[in-house]
């Protein structure tokens, strides 16, 4: 079985010096369970040989390894930014994505119930193997090795994420929900500027119909409104919610 992983290795770009690793990452506890008898009669522990603890590891490293990636490559993004950032990454529907594309789900070894109900293609059980593949990795090769397979992973999804436009999403959410309601277009206006030239700090209004919604701090006026939009989001959220429920 070991000479079989070598086409999965070469796909997820990781050679295994421990291949039992990889075949315990790629091993669903429905599998584990449906083998119970022959393996308790070998002494194997269940958690020992399907990937639930892997996966658990695996998310940790996952989640270090794109937050440091997003940090070399957004060196001028603020920690929500990279916040929002990582989880729009580090997702069921993402990760699954890419374990699919790498062909991992062809790989798991899953119980007869499971594989014809489909679990192969299942997004948490695709995506729950590539955590617990990084895992095994981690342990087989240490940090450098998982750090730079999953920079080949998901190189190509980071370098395609458009920060500028991301920062947008307030003002856009905010300007698409009150023209929808047949409202003019908010306005912004700057209120007041705080500190020294080096070291600004502004505030912004955001009126909708001439009246005043909410206000917003940053150090930028970009920033500012950005601010300014998202608290005007929460209250007129709310009081759509206040309305539903009354």
């Amino acid at each position: 079985m070991e000479d079989d992983y070598q086409k999965l290795e070469a796909q997820i770009g990781y050679r295994f010096r421990n291949p039992e690793l990889l075949k315990r990452a790629l091993t669903h506890r429905s599998f584990a369970f449906e083998k119970s008898r022959r393996l308790c009669e070998t002494g194997a522990d269940l958690f020992k040989v399907h990937y639930e603890r892997l996966e658990f590891l695996g998310d940790a490293v996952v989640d270090l390894v794109i937050g440091h990636l997003l940090m070399e490559a957004f060196p001028e993004a603020l920690e929500g930014q990279l916040s929002k950032l990582r989880a729009s990454l580090v997702n069921i529907k993402q990760l699954s994505r890419l374990s699919k594309n790498l062909g991992i789900g062809e790989w798991i070894r899953l119980g007869r119930g499971e594989d014809a109900t489909g679990g192969r293609n299942k997004a948490s059980i695709l995506s729950d193997s590539y955590e617990a593949v990084c895992a095994a990795v981690y342990l087989d090769g240490g940090f450098e090795s998982v750090f730079q397979m999953i920079k080949r992973h998901f190189q190509e999804i980071i370098s395609g994420i458009d920060l500028g436009r991301m920062e947008e999403d307030h003002k856009t959410r905010l300007q698409e929900l009150i023209q929808a309601e047949n409202k003019r277009t908010p306005k912004y206006r700057m209120v007041a500027e705080f500190g020294p030239d080096h070291e600004k700090s502004f505030e912004v209004e955001v009126l909708i119909n001439q009246m005043p919604v909410a206000r917003g701090t940053g150090q930028s006026k970009k920033d500012a409104e950005q601010d300014a939009a998202k608290k005007a989001l929460a209250i007129l959220e709310n009081e759509v919610n206040i309305n539903h429920h009354g």
